[in-house]
């Protein structure tokens, strides 16, 4: 039966899937809603074992179409059910800024990253150009249902303070990429007067691909 197309579970994060390392086989995805991500790598054709974690039961339902396994539950809830040294990749997709400890969670997991493995996270940017603008000139804090300002969130980051957070919490940064730029010319002026200080408020989020320190 062919599978079904990857925007049936959810977000299929397509901008994310060059950031799994090549040479991954087994990979662990916390947080993965419908499996909507597990999805989108295998019909690029992927040969992934994929792992899920997801809190929602009616997701999970959903993920496990997709997933070769699916835990359902918090991750310190299912965290013993997963093997330790495993995979090569852990999938943190927005999920750092819902979580009251995101130091912990970089912690815990770590034990469950095979030799050679990494974590890759995509977080948002509070320092988002339109984020900014919202605050400082219009004086606007305001929460809604999704984005940067989710009102589920509970941590909010800065690139500076993302690399920050994971080497306290023993990795190796090997990369940061700006995902899902604005194009506003406004935007575009306004880092052309600052002589380029304001490039990091290009990007909704940020991708992180980090290894542990030995």
């Amino acid at each position: 039966m062919p599978m079904k197309n990857p925007e049936y579970y959810g977000h299929p994060r397509r901008e994310m899937a060059a950031f799994v390392p090549l040479d991954a086989q087994v990979m662990l995805d916390i947080g993965c809603g419908a499996g909507a991500f597990a999805a989108g790598m295998k019909e690029n054709g992927r040969q992934l074992e994929i792992w899920g974690v997801e809190i929602c039961p009616e997701a999970a339902k959903l993920a496990a179409e997709v997933m070769d396994e699916i835990l359902v539950g918090d991750l310190a809830s299912v965290l013993p059910e997963l093997p330790l040294g495993r995979f090569d990749c852990i999938v943190l997709n927005d999920v750092l800024e819902h979580v009251e400890h995101p130091d912990e969670v970089l912690r815990r997991i770590k034990p469950l990253l095979a030799d050679g493995g990494r974590v890759l996270a995509s977080i948002p940017n509070v320092r988002y150009f339109f984020n900014v603008m919202d605050l400082v000139v219009h004086g606007r804090w305001d929460y809604i249902d999704e984005g940067i300002l989710d009102r589920t969130h509970l941590r909010f980051f800065t690139r500076s303070s993302m690399k920050k957070m994971f080497r306290a919490n023993g990795y190796l940064v090997e990369s940061m990429h700006g995902i899902n730029p604005t194009g506003s010319l406004i935007f575009k002026l306004m880092n052309l007067l600052t002589f380029g200080q304001w490039s990091d408020m290009k990007y909704l989020q940020f991708a992180v691909v980090a290894s542990p320190r030995e």
